[in-house]
């Protein structure tokens, strides 16, 4: 070997040890005080409630700004190394505490009571948008209006902008009060919709290298993926709930390996699915709603505030260092900015896809829904202005650059690119003003999230004043409506699934319900 093949790199990790652990205190140190900043200067503007600059908005800008000035600089290589983003480690560390928080801190009756919904929007919508964008965007190629990808890769694109992230919109709702039902369809389109985009980025890829071209086949695919996901992980949920039952693990001394266990849990049916070829977030999603709902009763009361506050810290730090890892990466990044029109027109069909997706589904549930539990044309354009695109996106993005060819992985990178710091910065800044404009926070809605449910387990839709109905028929029609879809499955909560699983019996469970649902209320949800 020549003495060229023999040198090594700065950035090389088998270079000098010490430099290597000196580069690497630097770099974690960088990544401290970029948190650190972030974290103070969120407070500064929730206190001030300035809703311009959202928390997430002003994570990824510190990440923009100290990744920039890292580019111009000449910082080393090995310590500019410890902000490469890498898929693997968002998927694998930074993805889960945020996704099992957002299940664990979730009122369960709001989501289930629409989880029909939440499923059209999350796979058919998304699915829709897909394509929407897809064809878009090559049709745009076509007629020469921007950069001309090959149809599968439009597919792909379409698949990785998909993927939502309304982080802001969430916390918004949260600051300032919103209805129950809307914030549960905001959030749980966002969580199975990451899942969604992510499998049909898989199969367009598989498409792509001819693995698989059958759409019947791949449709199958997906819905095995999530069944499978969902089984697995409401199966480790309820292990876990039965394992704190009857291991009397709830006494002093035993409090520390009680709340040790609680934890491994999530990651275990996280890496458990992926292990299986499943959806680790679909899975993880699920523990955390099970947990919540019974095994968390199961454990101490010590125990119980100090899992809450473990995984909510976590969690807050997790979204936190993604935006800014995110927003350094983009910084530090090469991207291909010769395609400004790949670029202008893929945001422009994205909104148009978004819309098809949002208002084309909200026909479809309306359609099957009674009149009291349709959604609200101001809660459907809620809804199309809350699908920011963020980490997911960016991640997806990413990988493409390694899935395709050179100049169009790279086209695609910076298109997506470009759509992150202009939703999370721009939309995201408008957001707070946009949804006051729709009257959907704010006065009327000042209650606690997790109190804005009422006792019908239905969509609470706005009272009109021109509806021929007394409001004696419309509370009959709620109260039917409730026992049509609920009675079944809450006879079986508290008959069965609660005393088996917990040592609480159903009528405990309900009495005790309330404090639990302010408790879930402190928590924060993902986006």
């Amino acid at each position: 070997m020549g003495a060229d093949e023999l040198q090594i790199s700065p950035a090389d990790p088998r270079g000098t040890p010490g430099k290597e652990q000196q580069a690497a205190g630097v770099g974690i140190l960088l990544q401290i005080m970029m948190l650190v900043l972030s974290f103070v200067l969120g407070h500064v503007l929730r206190r001030h409630k300035f809703y311009y600059l959202p928390e997430a908005s002003a994570s990824l800008l510190i990440g923009l700004i100290v990744g920039g000035l890292a580019n111009i600089s000449n910082t080393e290589t090995n310590i500019r190394t410890w902000f490469n983003f890498h898929e693997e480690f968002f998927f694998l560390f930074l993805l889960p505490p945020i996704i099992f928080q957002s299940g664990f801190s979730l009122s369960p009756k709001p989501f289930f009571s629409n989880f029909g919904a939440i499923v059209t929007f999350a796979i058919l919508g998304t699915l829709l948008a897909s394509i929407v964008t897809g064809v878009l965007v090559y049709l745009g190629g076509v007629v020469f209006l921007m950069y001309r990808l090959p149809f599968v890769e439009c597919l792909m694109f379409g698949a990785l902008v998909s993927a939502t992230d309304p982080v802001t919109v969430l916390s918004i709702f949260q600051e300032l009060g919103t209805d129950m039902n809307l914030y549960a369809l905001v959030f749980g389109e966002s969580v199975l919709n990451d899942a969604m985009a992510i499998s049909l980025y898989r199969t367009m890829s598989l498409v792509r290298s001819h693995v698989s071209s059958n759409f019947f086949l791949v449709i199958v695919r997906f819905l095995e993926t999530f069944a499978g996901s969902m089984s697995s992980g409401v199966g480790v949920g309820f292990t876990s709930a039965l394992l704190f039952k009857y291991a009397g693990l709830d006494i002093d001394n035993l409090q520390n390996l009680e709340c040790c266990l609680f934890v491994l849990f999530p990651y275990f049916s996280y890496m458990l699915a992926e292990g299986l070829g499943l959806s680790g977030i679909v899975s993880i999603l699920f523990t955390g709603i099970v947990m919540k709902q019974y095994t968390f009763s199961n454990l101490s009361e010590n125990s119980q505030r100090f899992v809450s506050a473990f995984f909510h810290l976590i969690s807050s730090l997790a979204e936190t260092f993604v935006f800014i890892y995110m927003g350094f990466d983009i910084a530090m990044e090469q991207h291909s900015w010769s395609h400004v029109g790949f670029i202008f027109f893929s945001i422009l069909f994205i909104g148009v896809a978004r819309a098809a997706n949002v208002f084309g589904c909200a026909y479809l549930v309306n359609l099957v829904r009674p009149a009291h539990r349709r959604i609200p044309l101001k809660h459907q354009k809620a809804l199309w202005y809350s699908g920011l695109r963020g980490a997911m996106a960016f991640a997806l993005a990413l990988q493409s650059v390694h899935d395709l060819p050179e100049g169009h992985g790279q086209t695609i990178f910076t298109a997506t690119t470009a759509i992150v710091v202009l939703t999370v910065l721009l939309i995201g800044g408008s957001t707070g003003t946009m949804l006051e404009a729709l009257e959907v926070v704010g006065d009327g809605h000042d209650r606690p999230i997790s109190d804005g449910f009422e006792g019908n387990n239905g969509y609470i839709a706005p009272t009109y004043d021109d509806e021929g109905e007394s409001s004696g028929n419309r509370i009959k029609m709620k109260l039917k409506e409730f026992h049509k879809s609920t009675t079944s499955f809450t006879a079986i909560d508290r008959n069965y699934l609660t005393p088996f699983f917990t040592t609480h019996n159903g009528d405990e469970e309900e009495h005790d319900e309330p404090t639990a649902s302010s408790r879930r209320g402190g928590s924060r949800g993902h986006g």
